[in-house]
Order: structure tokens, then C-alpha cells, then sequence
């Protein structure tokens, strides 16, 4: 949308994303056509349509969404209306009923309610928020909760419509492939038995045959053909013409053309006295073919999602009111005691209370070894328990459960359209219009030069023009790789919260590393203490542990269990204060305590020199040193040292190996994030870098490239929003991850080679799509308008027009499927 279009919007105050289903788009013309239509409502800010996942993004006021609802049905499509199912208790009679379903249905955007007095549940229907519904129904005298709907439940609906969709295109195709068999029998038998015209026409006439072919085909465009003239008309009478149109008025032509010579010969040049019945049923049952095998490949592109639906236990056994209960997973409420024995999935996020085993956690982090539980422990809702069994306090149940999450963001992910198809949508939206006049100017000019058959070749190279024109490959190519290769990542334990990162992050050329949680375990220990002579170490170290007490920074945690591991006793404070990116201070009843690096000590006005060998050596073995003064007198050196995670040297390896830069960004002192630097093969170091200093590193290494940017922690978020591909550690704080593009379930930093690998598989996936697409039409729209006659006599067949039209849409969404095997 330009932005003279967003200048004359009149949008509300209270515009919001909404996102509708919209069903009967068969092509990429569809999808624009719908898009377009939104984006002219005055009331809509902006829309965006994806043709794979049928759903409309729509951002506008939700009380004006009947106008966009209504203008969607305008052009020809359907809107699926939502629906929300309520417990409502205090329902006593009929009349109660009557007046929960008044006061629903006068709310805005409800379509419809209907109110069960036996179920004591009401169904409503449309866009209403389920806060507005609860409030009336309150506000009417009854209690409403919701009726949380199973994640499997919710795919389990979605896949019998699918199913459904499926078999009806079967049941058209089996009825169109048994009428056009005989049709194109007698219409072209003589191609396989040379005698076969002359023995039609001496035992039932040519007329009969014709006849018997006009009978049949009419069957073949009023029952299985008929999805295409009830939707393509239509929008062809609307101005806005989509494939269904092409295949209508291809088909059509054809068979009205035959009629013609079949009833009316004599108004015909003797030349042109043919029919070509066969070419209109073969047309029909061809692209209905096409129509079964592209919705068979397209239930395989979400199969990833369908796979993480079917990690949600559909039932759990719960301890409640000191019963054990095995009830529907949508029943388990927070702080329920959840059992789960050996082999079964672990139904909710929770905590271990009781018991002690081994749990698979490949299927959400996607690493391979099993992960000990004990006392204590966090569970995940999908994992699979080993062998011991567990008692688990469930801590987020139904949409707050961490397989939720993932589903929703890689739900998200692939309605996101990518940057590539801005391009491809202007083309799609002005393509059908354009077949329609190039199939006229074909039918002219053949009319005008094709000599004694010149009305014959007009009609079968117009015909032929219009059906081997495919939008659909077009509107394919870029979602459906976006939708296997979201699925894929979400296997690998690479989650792309934003589809846009699959396009970005292969244009990456820095690869900047936040240090500390990230290169790190993010858990430092103490492991040098040198002391001044006048200090003891059980002391100082007490008085350091009380200090950093307050502090939740992973240093200041490592310094007290130290303390505590050492049992000491820690005195308590009365201030305390941190200094971002310096230090902290503090007061105990009886003294002062600084602790910090060494500019903080200089600004005290401390001289660390005395220490200056030691802290270079400690820094060269890549330890960060760390001062402390007592009353202010500088009275020891602390070093404490992170360990590098296992999985960092094969990381920094493979981005090397993707021609990639790697930069550390580290608070750490020069010296210290040079030493570890070296020791990992890193090729620039970013030291003492202030938490709030990370953006204008970014900016300044986005000078050289695009720039990726790996965090984990609350200060990493304005960095990774900055970046022009955030992505965050899983094991991270929600604030980090509630910043990136994308997400690092498994906590390895190789997933962000593995990130990049599956960006650049991707991207060249959908430049094969749509080379293929572009080409395709490119190569074949002229020949199918008889380009190559004069030259060599070649004609294209609408039958063969049709064929070909039929398998370009399955060859783009085979070729998106190759995805589903990538490997890094």
C-alpha cells in the first residue's frame, strides 16, 4: 500500500489484526482479487491474503469488520465464521435460553448463538471477543466460562473439512474420467484404429455420434465441471476474472462451438464443420485431476504442524480431591498433580514433584539424548517420560503451554508472506485479464489469416490459450515453501516466529554473538581469589556473597554459592545499588563493600595497578576479573569464568564454513573476550561493551552487511529487535524471545547454521518455483496460440493445454515438498 492509500484511510483508534478464513480461492488471481478488495474498504488499514493457508490478515477496527466480511462475499468467496462454545450455568428453563441467546446475538459481529439447555453450553458464531460474549451473558444474570478446545480437536475439524474437500474433487474426477472416456472415443478413436470413423459411420451415423458426445459432455460441465462456471462466471461478470474463469470460458467455447456444428451446420463454412467435445470434457477431467493431486500435496505441506498437534496428550490422569482421574487434557487446570507413567507423553508444562526419570525432549528441542528428571525439574507438554514414573504440578496448561507457543508461532510463520512476493502479487493480480485478451487476439487474428479453416483454428487456439494459462503455480510457489520449510525448522528445533526471516536471514553476512548465555553456559563460577595480605578469605568472601545477594546478574550468583557451598554465613544489608555495566555497591551494619571492574574502582578512585598482573593473567586464560574493596580499601581479586557450551567450537566452525563473519559482543574487559575469542576462532571481538551500548554495535556492523545478532537475555532485546534477522536462544528470558525473528529451541548454537542452511534451501526452493511458474506460462501461452504453425505446422491441443496446466501446480508444490528432508 503506497502511501497516498494510507493518507485517505479513516481507521479507528481501536484497529486490530484480525485474520479471516476465506474459502473458494483456487489461484493466485484469487488471492489478489480478495487483497485487492480489502485494501479499496476505506475502514481497512491494511490486508494481506495467503492463498496456501486461505486466510485473510486483515488490520482494522473490529466493529467494522461485517463491511470487510461483506465484501469478500461480494466477490464471489466465502468467509468461515468462527465459533466459540461457553459453559453457562444458572440456566433453568427454556426461557433462559431465549434470553442468553437475545442478549449474544445483539452484540456486533455475532452472526449467530445458540443456547443448549441440556449441555448448558452456548455455541456462538462470528467475531465477537470472547471477553464481550462472557460480560452479556453475565450481565443477563448467568455465569460463562470458556470450553477450552483441545489443540487436537481444533486440527482434528480442520482435517475431516480437508478431507471432505478432498473427497468431493475425487468423486467430480471419477464422474468426469467415466463420461469423457466414451466422448473421447468416439471423437478420436479413429487416431487408434484407422477404421474406426468409417464403422461409426456405417452403424450409427456421424450425426448419432455427435450427438451422443453433446449428451455426455453437457453431463460432464453440469455435474463434476460445474465448480468452474458457478464460481468463474461470476467473477468474470464482475470484471474480475480467476482461473475457474479461464477454465469456464475454455470449456464452454468448446462445447458451444460443437453444438453449433452438431444443430446449426449450415450457418458454419463447410472448413469448420468439426466438434471438439473431447477437448472440453478431457479439459474438465484433466484440471480435476490436477485439482486431487495439488490438495493431496498440500495436506503434506502442513504435516509438520499435524505432527506437533499430535504431541498434545488428548487425555490425562490427575490427582483431585485425593482421587486419581484420567480426564479430557482440556480439564487439567493449573497446580493439578499430573501422573505420568513410563512411555506416556507428558501432558502439561509443569514442575516435578514426585518420582525421577529419563525424558525425551527431541521433539520440541530436537536433541537427541534423553534428559534426567529429578525433584524440582521443569517438563515440557509433548515430551515422552523413559522409564521412571513422575507426579508433575501442572504450571501452564491448554494455549500457555510451551508446544502451544510453538504451534501458534509456526501458524504464524507460514501466513506471513515474504518480501519476494510483493513482486509476484502484482503479477498475478493483472494475469488472468491479460490470457483473456491474449486469447481474443488469438481468436482474431487466426480468423483473420487462418485461411478456409481460419473459424476452426481461431476457436481451438483460443481455447487452447486460455486453459494452459496457470495462475495457480504462480500463487504457490513462495507460500507452500514457506510452509514445509516453517515445519521443518520447528522439527529441528528452529522456530521462525516471523516468515520475512526466512527470506532475511540468507542475505546475511555478520553473525554477531552476544557472549554471556549465548557462546556461554551463562553459568559462571568462582574460580580465583587473590587476596591482600591484611584480609581473610572466608571473610571477604561473605562479605562479597552478602553484596551480590540482591542481584538475580548470573555473576552475582556464582559468587553466592560459593559462599553458600563454603557455609558461611552471609550478613545481612541495608543498601544497595548497581551501577549498570560497572559494578555494585553495598552496606552491610558494618561496612562498605564496592565490587566491580576496574574503571569502576578508578572512579572510586582506587588504584588496581598493584593487581595488574594478575588481572592480565586471569584475563588471558579468558576469566573476568572482578575487584573488591572493603571500607574503601581495595582488599581482593576475583575471577570467575563461564564455561563454553560443547555444541559453540562446531557452531563458529559452520558459520565460518557459510563464508559468514562472526562477531563476539561481550561487557567482559579487552583482554578476557580477545582470550576467548582466540580460543574459538572468532574472527572480531566488540569488548566492554555497556548493556545499552549493543545497538550501536549492531549499527555499526550493519555498515559492512546484513547482520544477525544471537541473545539470550532482557538487555538483548533492543539488539535483537535492532538486527536485520534477531534470533534467541530458547533457554532465554521471554522478553528476548518476544524480540527475535527467530527462535533456538534447543539452546545449540549449530541451529543457527542449521537457521541459515534452511533460509538459503529455501530461497533457492522458491526461485526454482517461480522460474518454473514464469517460464512455463512464458514458454507456453504463445505456443498454445499457435506461434510455432507457420514454422512447423504445430498445433497445441487444448486437450494436451489442459494436461499441462493440470501438472504445473503439482510440479510446485512437489518440488516445495522436497523441503520436508532437508538436512544441514
Amino acid at each position: 500500500m503506497t502511501s497516498t492509500d494510507s493518507v485517505n484511510k479513516t481507521l479507528s483508534s481501536n484497529a486490530s489484526i484480525i485474520q479471516l478464513h476465506v474459502e473458494g480461492m483456487t489461484c493466485a488471481s484469487c488471492s489478489a482479487r480478495v487483497e485487492r478488495t480489502l485494501n479499496r474498504l476505506p475502514e481497512v488499514s491494511h490486508a494481506q491474503v495467503n492463498l496456501t493457508t486461505e486466510m485473510a490478515t486483515i488490520e482494522m477496527d473490529t466493529a467494522q469488520l461485517p463491511l470487510a466480511v461483506d465484501a469478500i462475499e461480494d466477490a464471489g468467496y466465502h468467509v468461515v465464521v468462527p465459533q466459540m462454545i461457553l459453559d453457562v450455568e444458572g440456566m433453568t428453563c427454556a426461557s433462559c435460553v431465549a434470553r442468553v441467546e437475545r442478549v449474544v446475538k445483539r452484540l456486533p459481529n455475532v452472526v449467530d448463538a445458540q443456547v443448549n439447555l441440556a449441555t448448558e453450553q452456548a455455541v456462538v458464531q462470528g467475531w465477537a471477543s470472547q471477553a464481550h460474549v462472557i460480560a452479556a451473558i453475565e450481565d443477563a444474570g448467568y455465569v460463562a466460562k470458556p470450553l477450552q478446545a483441545a489443540l487436537h480437536r481444533m486440527d482434528e475439524d480442520k482435517q475431516a473439512r480437508k478431507a471432505a474437500e478432498q473427497q468431493q474433487l475425487q468423486r467430480d474426477f471419477k464422474w468426469a474420467l467415466g463420461l469423457s472416456v466414451p466422448v473421447f472415443v468416439l471423437e478420436m478413436g479413429g487416431h487408434l484404429w484407422s477404421d474406426f470413423h468409417h464403422w461409426i459411420s456405417h452403424h450409427i451415423g456421424m450425426q448419432t455420434s455427435w450427438l451422443l458426445q453433446c449428451v455426455l459432455t453437457a453431463l460432464v460441465l453440469l455435474l463434476p465441471g460445474r465448480r468452474f462456471w458457478q464460481t468463474g462466471l461470476p467473477a468474470l461478470f464482475k470484471g474480475a476474472p480467476d482461473m475457474n474463469s479461464l477454465v469456464a470460458v475454455g470449456s464452454l467455447a468448446a462445447f458451444g462451438f460443437s453444438s453449433v456444428a452438431t444443430f446449426l451446420p449450415d450457418v458454419l463454412p463447410p472448413q469448420a464443420r468439426h466438434v471438439y467435445y473431447e477437448s472440453a470434457v478431457v479439459i474438465i477431467t484433466l484440471i480435476l485431476l490436477g485439482r486431487v493431486l495439488e490438495a493431496r500435496a498440500k495436506g503434506r505441506t502442513s504435516e509438520a504442524i499435524r505432527r506437533l498437534v499430535d504431541l498434545q496428550s488428548k487425555t490425562a490422569t490427575i490427582e483431585r480431591d485425593g482421587q486419581i482421574l484420567t480426564v479430557d487434557i482440556a480439564q487439567v487446570q493449573r497446580d493439578d498433580v499430573v501422573l505420568v507413567k513410563p512411555g506416556e507423553r507428558v501432558a502439561v508444562d509443569g514442575v516435578v514433584v514426585g518420582g525421577q526419570s529419563w525424558v525425551d525432549e527431541a521433539m520440541i528441542t530436537g536433541e537427541p539424548m534423553p534428559v534426567e528428571k529429578n525433584l524440582g525439574a521443569n517438563v515440557t507438554g509433548g515430551t515422552i517420560n523413559q522409564q521412571g514414573s513422575l507426579r508433575v504440578q501442572a504450571s501452564a496448561v491448554g494455549d500457555a503451554t510451551v508446544l502451544a507457543q510453538i504451534i501458534r508461532m509456526v501458524s504464524e510463520a507460514q501466513g506471513n508472506k515474504l518480501p519476494i512476493q510483493a513482486a509476484v502479487d502484482k503479477v498475478t493480480l493483472w494475469f488472468v485479464p491479460a490470457v483473456m485478451v491474449l486469447s481474443l487476439l488469438t481468436f482474431a487474428l487466426w480468423w483473420l489469416l487462418g485461411g478456409e479453416a481460419a473459424l476452426s483454428l481461431a476457436v481451438v487456439n483460443a481455447v487452447a490459450v486460455l486453459i494452459i494459462a496457470c495462475p495457480c503455480a504462480m500463487g504457490l510457489a513462495t507460500p507452500t515453501s514457506i510452509m514445509v520449510a516453517t515445519g521443518r525448522g520447528a522439527e529441528l528445533g528452529v522456530l521462525f516466529r516471523q516468515g520475512s526471516a526466512l527470506q532475511s536471514l540468507q542475505e546475511v553476512s555478520v553473525v554477531a554473538v552476544d557472549k554471556t548465555g549465548t557462546l556461554t553456559e551463562g553459568k559462571p563460577q568462582l574460580t580465583d581469589m587473590v587476596l591482600q595480605d591484611a584480609f581473610e578469605r572466608e571473610h571477604v568472601l561473605s562479605l562479597v556473597a552478602a553484596a551480590e545477594s540482591p542481584s538475580e546478574h548470573p555473576i552475582a550468583q556464582a559468587l553466592l554459592q560459593a559462599a553458600q557451598k563454603a557455609h558461611l554465613d552471609i550478613p545481612s544489608l541495608r543498601h544497595f545499588e548497581s551501577h549498570t555495566g560497572l559494578g555494585i555497591a553495598a552496606l552491610t551494619d558494618a561496612h562498605h563493600i564496592h565490587i566491580g571492574a576496574d574503571r569502576y574502582m578508578q572512579q572510586l578512585g582506587l588504584d588496581v595497578s598493584v593487581w595488574q598482573v594478575q588481572a592480565k593473567a586471569l584475563a588471558a586464560a579468558g576469566k573476568s576479573p572482578l575487584y573488591v574493596a572493603i571500607d574503601g580499601v581495595l582488599a581482593a581479586i576475583l575471577a570467575v569464568s563461564d564455561p563454553i557450551k560443547p555444541s559453540t567450537p562446531a557452531a563458529i566452525a559452520a558459520l565460518h564454513a557459510q563464508g559468514l563473519k562472526v562477531v563476539m559482543v561481550s561487557g567482559d574487559n579487552r583482554v578476557t573476550a580477545e582470550a576467548i575469542a582466540r580460543q574459538l576462532g572468532i574472527d572480531e571481538v566488540v569488548a566492554e561493551v555497556m548493556p545499552d551500548g549493543k545497538v550501536a554495535v549492531i549499527q555499526d556492523l550493519q555498515h559492512q552487511g546484513k547482520v544477525a545478532f544471537i541473545g539470550d537475555g532482557i538487555n538483548d532485546a533492543p539488539a535483537l529487535a535492532q538486527a536485520d534477522v534477531g534470533l534467541a536462544v530458547g533457554t532465554g528470558t521471554d522478553i528476548a524471545i518476544e524480540s527475535a525473528d527467530v527462535v533456538l529451541m534447543n539452546g545449540r548454537l549449530t541451529a543457527v547454521a542449521d537457521a541459515i542452511a534452511l533460509s538459503r534451501a529455501t530461497m533457492r526452493n522458491i526461485h526454482q518455483n517461480l522460474f518454473w511458474a514464469f517460464a512455463y506460462n512464458i514458454a507456453l501461452i504463445p505456443i498454445a496460440a499457435g506461434i510455432l504453425y507457420p514454422f512447423f505446422g504445430i498445433l497445441l491441443s487444448p486437450m494436451l493445454a489442459a494436461g499441462a496446466m493440470a501438472l504445473s501446480s503439482v510440479f510446485v508444490l512437489s518440488n516445495a515438498l522436497r523441503l520436508r528432508w532437508f538436512q544441514a
